[in-house]
Parts: C-alpha cells; sequence; structure tokens
C-alpha cells in the first residue's frame, strides 16, 4: 500500500507509550544513578547547560554563560520568562538552592568541582566561585542530577517533593508506580514553546527485551529502549517501524569484584582478559551495531586513547595463570541481569573461554534490579554490566570507575592504584591539551594493564518506533527527551 504522507509540521496531542527495561524507583535527582530513573528524572528537572547530540556543551535553562580569566568565578543568566510546572517563576535563587543541596547530599554523582560560594546577585543571574581552576566543571554541571527545582522544595517536606516533583522539564509526573509504570503529562509551562507535541507519555515496564520487540510490532508500544542488537536488520526492514541510532558514552565490560579471593589476584585478572577475544564477542554479539574497544573511555568522548591490552591470546592466559595463585583454575559466578538476550549471549562466550584455563563459570541471571542490589553490596564474583557517562567530559568515567573513595568504590570492583588516584586528581585541574591528554592516556594503560574491568565494546543507542511515531531518537548518553517526538493520526 501506498506510504502515508507525512504532515509538514508536527501534530500534537495523543499518548507515547514508551516500554522499558525496569520500573522508575525514584525521583531524587541529587541521589540516583541507573539508567531507570535518570532517563525518567531528566523529563522532569533540566540543568544550566546541556549536551547537543556530538556531546558539545550547550546552553540550556541559562541563556549563556561567561567565564572569568582565571577560571574561577562561572557566571549563568536564566533565560527569560523561565517557570516551574507549577506556573511560579525560576530564579536564581533556585537554582542557588537545587545546587547546594546537592553538594550537601553528594550522592552518587556529587558535585567534584571545588565549588566554595554560590550566590545569586538578582532573579536571574547566578555566579559560582571555584577555589581553584577544575576543568571539567560545566561538563559536570550539564549531567541529570544537577536539574534545578524550587526552593526550598515548594516549601513541602523532601520525601513529598520528590513523590510529585515539581522542575522545569516537558514532562509532569501524573501517576508513578515504583514496581510498575510510570505516566507523565505534558508540561503547559515548558519553556520550549509548542512542546512537548504528545499530550502524555507512559513508560511501560517490559523487562524482556523480545518481548519490548513484540509489543512494539503489535502496536501495543509506540517505541522501544535498548533494541537487541540481533533484531535491528529485521526492524529496519519492516516498513511499519522506524529505527533510530546515535553513538553512546557506554562501554560494556566484564567486572571483576577484587574482594573475591580469584580476583583479587591480578594476573587472574590479566589472564582472563587475554582469553577473550573481544572482536569475535562484538561481532557474534551486537551483529556490527557496537565496535570493539580495549579502554573505559569510548571513543565518543575526549582523551579516549589506544592502549596496549591482553586480548586473544590464550598461550598469554596460560602465562599470566600459572604466575598467579591460581595455576590449576577454579570456580566463579558470572553474574548477569536477566531479559537481555545480547548479554546472556555474551556470558555464554565468556564461560567457553574460560574453560582451556580450567576457569568453570557458572552463570547467574537475575532480574534487573536485584542484580543492581547484589553487586553494589559486592555479592558478586565477576559480572557483566555497562559504564555509562553522563556527561561529556572523561573525568566522570575514570572517577567513576577508578575512585576508591568515591560513592561506587570504583564501580563497585573496590579496585585501588594510589597512581591511578593521583593521575585523576592531576586530570581534573589540567587545562585541555596535550597535557591533559597524556594524563588520560597513562590512567587508560594502567587500567588495561591492572584490568579491574575488562572493556568489549562502545554500544550504539539504538532505540525503534511505530511508523506513526516521529522524532523518538536517542541522546548520546541514552536517554530520550521525548519533547520533540509526536504521532501522526
Amino acid at each position: 500500500r501506498p506510504t502515508p504522507t507525512v504532515p509538514a509540521t508536527p501534530q500534537t496531542g495523543g499518548t507515547l507509550t514508551f516500554g522499558r527495561a525496569a520500573a522508575v524507583t525514584s525521583f531524587d535527582l541529587n541521589n540516583e544513578i541507573t539508567a531507570n530513573n535518570a532517563f525518567a528524572i531528566d523529563k522532569v528537572f533540566e540543568p544550566l547547560v546541556s549536551f547537543d547530540t556530538e556531546g558539545a556543551l550547550i546552553p540550556w535553562l541559562a541563556s549563556g554563560y561567561a567565564v572569568s580569566d582565571d577560571q574561577l568565578v562561572y557566571s549563568f543568566t536564566l533565560r527569560d520568562g523561565l517557570l516551574f510546572s507549577d506556573g511560579t517563576p525560576v530564579t536564581a535563587a533556585d537554582a542557588k538552592f537545587s545546587l547546594e543541596r546537592h553538594l550537601e547530599v553528594g550522592g552518587p554523582l556529587p558535585l567534584e568541582a571545588p565549588i566554595t560560594d554560590i550566590s545569586a546577585a538578582d532573579d536571574h543571574t547566578l555566579a559560582i566561585t571555584l577555589k581553584h581552576a577544575y576543568t571539567p566543571f560545566l561538563s559536570e554541571l550539564s549531567g541529570f542530577s544537577n536539574g534545578i527545582f524550587p526552593k526550598d522544595f515548594a516549601g513541602k517536606p523532601e520525601k513529598e517533593f520528590f513523590a510529585r516533583p515539581i522542575g522545569t522539564g516537558p514532562w509532569v509526573v501524573q501517576s508513578w508506580d515504583p514496581s510498575g509504570d510510570t505516566t507523565f503529562a505534558a508540561n503547559p509551562h515548558y519553556w520550549q514553546a509548542g512542546k512537548p507535541y504528545a499530550a502524555s507519555l507512559v513508560y511501560t515496564v517490559v523487562a524482556d527485551d523480545t518481548q519490548r520487540i513484540q509489543q512494539l510490532q503489535a502496536g501495543q508500544l509506540s517505541g522501544i529502549e535498548e533494541v537487541a542488537p540481533a533484531t535491528i536488520s529485521e526492524l529496519s526492514a519492516n516498513p511499519q517501524v522506524t529505527v533510530s541510532q546515535l553513538g553512546s558514552w557506554a562501554v560494556e565490560q566484564v567486572f571483576f569484584n577484587t574482594r573475591n579471593e580469584h580476583f583479587a589476584d591480578r594476573q587472574v585478572r590479566r589472564a582472563v582478559a587475554a582469553a577473550l577475544n573481544r572482536d569475535g564477542l562484538t561481532q557474534a554479539t551486537t551483529f556490527g551495531a557496537a565496535q570493539t574497544v580495549k579502554t573505559l573511555i569510548p571513543p565518543t568522548i575526549r582523551y579516549s586513547a589506544d592502549v596496549k591490552a591482553l586480548d586473544n591470546d590464550l598461550a598469554a592466559a596460560k602465562t599470566e595463570l600459572a604466575a598467579s595463585k591460581y595455576p590449576d583454575g577454579f570456580s566463579a559466578t558470572l553474574l548477569i541481569a536477566s531479559g537481555d538476550s545480547a548479554r546472556a549471549q555474551e556470558a555464554q562466550i565468556i564461560q567457553e573461554a574460560l574453560k582451556p584455563l580450567n576457569i568453570t563459570v557458572s552463570i547467574e541471571a537475575i532480574e534487573l534490579n536485584a542484580f543492581r542490589e547484589r553487586f553494589k553490596a559486592f555479592q558478586y564474583d565477576f559480572m557483566l554490566n555497562s559504564g555509562q557517562s553522563d556527561a561529556p567530559d572523561p573525568n566522570g568515567l575514570i572517577s567513576f570507575q577508578a575512585d576508591p573513595d568515591g560513592f561506587s568504590n570504583s564501580f563497585w570492583t573496590h579496585y585501588t592504584n594510589p597512581k591511578v588516584t593521583a593521575l585523576m586528581k592531576a586530570g581534573r585541574v589540567t587545562p585541555d591539551g596535550e597535557e591533559r591528554a597524556a594524563i588520560y592516556a597513562e590512567i587508560q594503560q594502567i587500567l588495561a594493564d591492572d584490568v579491574p574491568y575488562i572493556p568489549l565494546f562502545n554500544t550504539r543507542n539504538v532505540m525503534a518506533s511505530t511508523a506513526s511515531v516521529h522524532g523518538l531518537t536517542p541522546r548520546i548518553n541514552g536517554s530520550v527527551l521525548f519533547q520533540d517526538v509526536w504521532i501522526q493520526r
């Protein structure tokens, strides 16, 4: 049948139903990090600055900003006419309160910048003063955890406020089940005129990736996240489906619990890395939707470096294991989240690759939220997970995955290397350029040698929608803001 004509201008109204892998459990932006919450929080709260599809920083709630010559004072000018979703004006005092609350809370994505003062000169001007220069500051501010909300939580207790949050984002929480679906209504006071186009947005939890695709093809869902790589070609050939892809800040990795008796041994970790064929694993599980990498900083983020890494060398693997405390092998359990067919296949490939080393791998697949609880409690041997940056500067990933004193204890590996810690701190204060590039190159090489985790591949963000849905495209951080998405009716 003929392809329907697409209207020249977006149509308004209708409900977008989006299939997601896990439920939203919290809207407290300063205390959350996982994608199930982060990509709901960013619908409600917005930061002063953001980033475009290439990761370049852009003004957002601030119409502009200026930095003093000594790099110590950052001045932001709020957009004219900004309103919260309850219709009240957004002021610099609100921004001051929001950022100071984040400083007080800390949380999993803390403001690491050495902030000494935040002041509101007037309703539209915010000044942030640093103790010393801090190169990734604007990048840090662009993350979802630095969204702006009303001063004093709009007069409500914190718990009550975050149950029905008020922000500047395109969407307002209408109903929310922490173990099920979340429904958003369009924010009538959104600062981007005429947006969002849809009247409502529903996050529907469909944990299994195959079921998400089936429900999309049946028209039960408007769109889905995390399209299984094996299905991309099939979906792309379906005229009733639109597949959208963009580069990402995510790297699939094997993570080792270095508190585990076996994986505390550096030679054991190096043996595992040498036994894996990263190119083969990437091709077998992603069908060209990802590129092999050997460092946790993906090529989409500045200062990703070429490193020498142990890979696809069984002889080297056996030599490393022979030098370890466990030359005859051992048994270990590989923990993964269920419902992800590609990750299940990765686990099986790793299981087979380690057999020649007499490392017997049991695969344990559990529900996503339970999986997160387990690894955060260090109750795992090794696991498959994805390292995802929330901002375009390498400091975020390095801090999260290599800072033993940080919130995540080096992404729940408990990896500690004083040299890496010192270089990480130097990278924060070194201006962008060759010297900073050299710092991050050295960090990445040390991590490749110590192998607290094995970077496997840089995924692409892949979303799919029905043909009647237009503009559903991923952001480089894996989210979709939905204000530009509309339904043809």
